[in-house]
């Protein structure tokens, strides 16, 4: 049974920044790419940053430099730093694997304030 407990979100001024985790129990964790996603009020949701097992990332146009996926695949963790958080970051924050059934998290709230 894969599941996937995402945390670290909460309530951020602009310019600040928050760790989120997710950890996953799946099998294989080590080769299973993993993915944080996004949806605010309304929208569709949308890729925010990817991962592979072995490490290699992937980014929307919209974080990259100000955010940084990471993993550790001794623990079954993956883990997204946001910095430099502006008001359009507000959204809920899933993580999903991505070749291993597409499993979702139940997300973690982001919120940016001025």
């Amino acid at each position: 049974q894969v599941q996937l407990v995402e945390s670290g979100g909460g309530l951020v001024q602009a310019g600040g920044s928050l760790r989120l985790t997710c950890a996953a129990s799946v099998k294989f964790f080590s080769i299973t790419a993993m993915g944080w996603y996004r949806q605010a009020p309304g929208m569709q949701r949308e890729v925010v940053a990817t991962i592979t097992g072995s490490g290699s990332t992937n980014y929307a146009d919209s974080v990259k430099g100000r955010f940084t996926i990471s993993r550790d695949n001794a623990v079954n963790k993956v883990f997204l730093q946001m910095d430099s958080l502006k008001l359009e970051d507000t959204a809920v924050y899933y993580c999903k694997t991505l070749n291993s059934g597409g499993y979702w998290g139940q997300g973690t709230q982001v919120t940016v304030s001025s």
